[in-house]
């Protein structure tokens, strides 16, 4: 996952999930599924339906915040869930940070 530094409220903020096997990358053009879900720090979670950043090929979801979604500071986990002929997966885990704003 790519993100570049999130504040509070931010609306308009791209991440980014490359998806690979291993060290392969994936072409994910034929998900019929992409859960982009995060985990605020309260513990309670917002899923959102993520896109492709181009068309699928290049092994990119991406999902790109709105108002409301950023809406408590602090450490946040995201998580991918992808949905192919074959099954259904999860990325690993990683954390951001929702910084404060004055």
């Amino acid at each position: 996952m790519s993100v570049n530094e999130v504040r509070l409220n931010d609306v308009g903020t791209v991440f980014k999930y490359v998806v690979y096997d291993n060290s392969s990358l994936v072409n994910v053009s034929s998900a019929t599924s992409k859960a982009i879900i995060f985990k605020k720090p309260d513990g309670t979670t917002l899923t959102k339906t993520g896109s492709f950043y181009t068309n699928g090929g290049d092994g990119i979801i991406s999902y790109t915040g709105v108002s409301g979604d950023f809406d408590s500071a602090g450490v946040w986990q995201t998580q991918l869930q992808i949905s192919m002929s074959g099954g259904t997966w999860r990325s690993d885990i990683k954390t951001f940070n929702v910084y404060e704003n004055l």
